[in-house]
């Protein structure tokens, strides 16, 4: 009876002519578990919570929605490389998603660390690269065959070191020696001599520790928190360059369910976030070096004749993985172009041009 009573009261208002006024927009609170393999000491991490978090919460100000937070970090929900399926299989909304340790899942977002020597300009790479993932088609296609929409919050890593626990002042110093590197960087040792382990940030320290590596290949920014001029007082500035390693990415189909206002404020958190972690990594790295050195730690920069012979002493490692996308129809060989192009155009002078070989 209620519901033919409603009925009869709209059907006059039309009579008369008047206007139904719609329903205003339900103002939803969302429950959103975010997710890091890293722990919060770590900066990507530190500023999902402090940054991303809080600008997303800023945006939906007046909007009529909100969002409940659930923050799972360092290995709690899901380990290092395992925050995207954590992601696509439902068990949070947003991941700060380690494309670095998805080789596989997210190969044209490795292309930074298949062309190592090329800028140590990290705000150029990570800008370029975030900027990509929403305008390159194949970069896109790599996103959503996963089950994922990439917000933003680009990592960029500072320019990749050398820490061991003995000094090198050539690269046959390095012969025999087992050196840890994250994910396609384990490449960048080829033709040194060096026994190429594959590792990551959260084990490092304790690996080194108790021998079973003799140095990593890591970042300034990282390894004072980690703590690594303990355990590797050998600092050497070889140059590998700046890295995009991920950002952060929501399930795709939780994604496009929410109302606008909602997902316009995650993409404007994640904008947020990458220009708070950039001006924040740029501030660090030289203070964190120096303090390394003041801890004890030696730091020595390689000349440009080390450099080139470690980029030339490598097989053509960005050429091999093109060739591989191309065979899968990723278009790895346009996005090598286009990438090598870009850091040329923004005054980069790699030591390997990889793509013109």
């Amino acid at each position: 009876m209620k519901d033919l009573i409603t009925k009869g009261v709209a059907l006059a208002a039309l009579a008369l002519g008047g206007v139904v006024a719609a329903p205003a927009a339900q103002a939803d609170d969302f429950n959103v578990t975010i997710v890091a393999g890293h722990p919060p000491v770590f900066r990507w991490v530190k500023h999902a919570s402090q940054t991303f978090i809080p600008a997303v919460n800023a945006a939906l100000e007046g909007s009529g929605h909100s969002i409940t937070w659930s923050e799972q970090y360092g290995g709690s929900l899901a380990k290092v490389g395992d925050e995207l399926e954590a992601v696509e299989e439902g068990l949070a909304e947003i991941g700060l998603v380690s494309s670095l340790f998805d080789p596989a899942k997210l190969s044209v977002q490795n292309v930074t660390y298949f062309t190592p020597f090329v800028s140590s300009d990290s705000t150029a790479v990570s800008t370029w690269m975030d900027e990509l993932q929403h305008t390159n088609a194949d970069m896109q296609a790599t996103w959503a065959e996963n089950g994922l929409h990439y917000l933003g919050g680009g990592i960029g890593i500072d320019d990749y070191l050398l820490m061991t626990t003995f000094p090198v002042n050539s690269i046959d110093d390095l012969d025999g020696h087992k050196i840890a590197a994250p994910g396609p960087a384990v490449n960048w040792l080829e033709g040194t001599g060096a026994v190429g382990v594959s590792g990551n940030l959260t084990t490092y320290y304790n690996e080194i520790k108790t021998g079973v590596y003799d140095g990593v290949i890591v970042f300034a920014s990282a390894a004072l928190p980690g703590k690594l001029h303990e355990v590797a007082p050998y600092i050497t500035k070889v140059g590998f360059g700046a890295q995009y390693a991920g950002g952060l990415a929501a399930n795709a189909d939780w994604f496009d369910d929410l109302p606008a206002e909602v997902q316009d404020a995650l993409m404007a958190g994640a904008k947020a976030d990458a220009e708070a972690y950039q001006k924040d990594l740029d501030a660090s790295v030289t203070k964190f070096l120096a303090i390394m050195q003041e801890q004890g730690a030696t730091v020595t920069e390689v000349d440009q004749a080390f450099r080139e012979r470690w980029a030339n002493g490598m097989d053509n490692v960005a050429k091999l993985w093109a060739e591989k996308l191309d065979g899968e129809g990723k278009n790895g060989t346009a996005v090598l172009k286009a990438y090598m192009d870009t850091m040329r155009a923004a005054g980069a002078t790699p030591v390997r041009n990889w793509d013109q070989e």
